[in-house]
């Protein structure tokens, strides 16, 4: 067993099973045998499953939503958001299966024809940084496209997913279609990589795992999606509404406490207006509210834990501080949101994933500039840029390496557009209207007309 704990305070929540290899292998195995029965059930009939699915999951949003905000720390009104995702992300994918069509091949001397064929077993493997709405990212469209899932939650937050296990059955779903599997990631899901029936797998966590389960998934030829880390730019040109950027700019990087791979915690200002620009940041930062995540009023709860937090204040430690917000110090794991000035773009705050409530704000001189220091990393998975001006957000959106940009917003995540990384910020694209073709292989079937 595990416990699993309040990072808010520190205590013991509950406890739950940690699955060894033989539990994982029997698990893997019905999900192998509910296959062969799941991908014959006819496409309106798993429509309706997911719809019935997504019914389920609104009945129950703000107990989901209160178990978030206890096992992970987020705030409420994030906790109420990402359960009301799970449920739009079923919701939308419930449209996928009838519209799941392959295409006929104009050829010589007959008919051909393509299918998306399903894949057989999918094994997600999710972070603790989002549990739920990253879960249904996987299983939505896996589930859709007619595989069967075998999901592993974080160990430090799997609550919310073995709930979403106990409402799909309750929904409908029949038994070992939608499994959830705790335990570590050492012996789950390093078996998920490594069991021959498990035909995907979907990762979100760290860049270097995420490695190690591509080499694991080329010895068999393993499909993979990996949505590896980041360290998105927020790029701030001197034309642009910059009391709207600054305000915009603690929630880009301090929500979830900074532990989301989309965080803008690059802050490029145009040299120009890069004082004035901070003279607007700092009442913004200081006014983030980080309190109680059950406070209706929060804007920003605790991190994930004691680890996590010796983490990400080895970065501030010999920084040049330019400012920090407020946050509780009694119990838990709390960390107040602090603004670093980078004197170069080799400074390690600048360079590396932090993963915590921590932004390093730089100058640039020009477009050109802005466009080599946004680029100048391993990561490419968000960011957003601030002007006024619509051919420099056409210019600077297209040469910036990264998956998902926003102009004058610092969204990421829709779920009706592609989402994912370039460079070493991940592999394939998640979400959109073409995710289920990834759970998916294209069968070639051609009929000869004879003489």
């Amino acid at each position: 067993m595990t416990d699993v704990l309040n990072p808010a305070t520190g205590d013991v929540l509950t406890t739950v099973p940690s699955l060894g290899l033989e539990e994982t292998d029997a698990a893997i195995e019905r999900a192998s045998q509910a296959f062969a029965t799941w991908r014959q059930v006819a496409p309106g009939d798993r429509a309706r499953l997911l719809r019935r699915f997504a019914a389920v999951v609104d009945e129950h949003l703000e107990e989901l939503a209160q178990l978030e905000v206890r096992n992970a720390g987020h705030t409420i009104g994030n906790a109420r958001w990402e359960a009301g995702n799970v449920r739009d992300v079923l919701n939308y994918y419930a449209g996928a299966p009838e519209r799941l069509i392959g295409r006929q091949i104009p050829v010589p001397g007959g008919m051909d024809v393509t299918f998306h064929e399903p894949l057989g077993v999918v094994g997600i493997i999710v972070p603790w940084n989002f549990p739920m709405p990253i879960a249904g990212w996987g299983f939505a469209p896996a589930l859709a496209a007619g595989n069967t899932v075998v999901l592993k939650p974080a160990e430090l937050t799997p609550l919310t997913a073995i709930r979403l296990g106990e409402l799909a059955l309750e929904a409908g779903f029949p038994e070992h279609v939608l499994q959830v599997l705790p335990g570590k990631g050492s012996i789950v899901g390093q078996r998920f990589v490594t069991h021959p029936a498990v035909r995907k797998i979907c990762f979100t966590g760290s860049t270097e795992v995420g490695k190690s389960i591509m080499v694991g998934c080329a010895d068999q030829v393993k499909r993979v999606t990996l949505e590896l880390g980041g360290k998105s730019a927020n790029i701030v040109f001197a034309d642009a509404d910059l009391s709207a950027a600054a305000a915009a700019a603690p929630g880009a990087v301090f929500d979830n406490a900074g532990q989301d791979c989309c965080a803008r915690s690059r802050l490029l200002v145009e040299a120009s207006v890069y004082d004035k620009f901070l003279s607007l940041l700092e009442p913004a930062v200081r006014d983030f509210r980080v309190l109680d995540p059950s406070d209706e009023m929060s804007e920003m709860g605790p991190l994930i834990s004691s680890g996590q937090r010796r983490a990400v204040a080895s970065y501030v430690d010999d920084a040049d501080v330019a400012f920090r917000g407020s946050a509780p110090s009694d119990r838990g794991w709390w960390f107040p949101p602090t603004v670093l000035l980078a004197h170069s773009a080799a400074d390690r705050h600048w360079r590396e994933e932090i993963f915590g409530p921590v932004v390093s704000v730089l100058p640039f001189r020009d477009e050109a500039d802005a466009i080599r220091l946004a680029n100048d990393t391993e990561y490419g998975l968000s960011g957003s840029l601030w002007t006024r001006d619509v051919g420099r957000a056409l210019r600077v959106s297209r040469a910036v390496e990264t998956g998902a940009l926003s102009v004058n917003s610092n969204s990421s995540v829709r779920y009706w557009t592609p989402f994912g990384g370039m460079k070493q910020s991940g592999l394939g694209r998640e979400l959109g209207p073409d995710a289920l073709l990834s759970f998916t292989d294209v069968k070639n079937v051609f009929f000869s007309m004879g003489d």
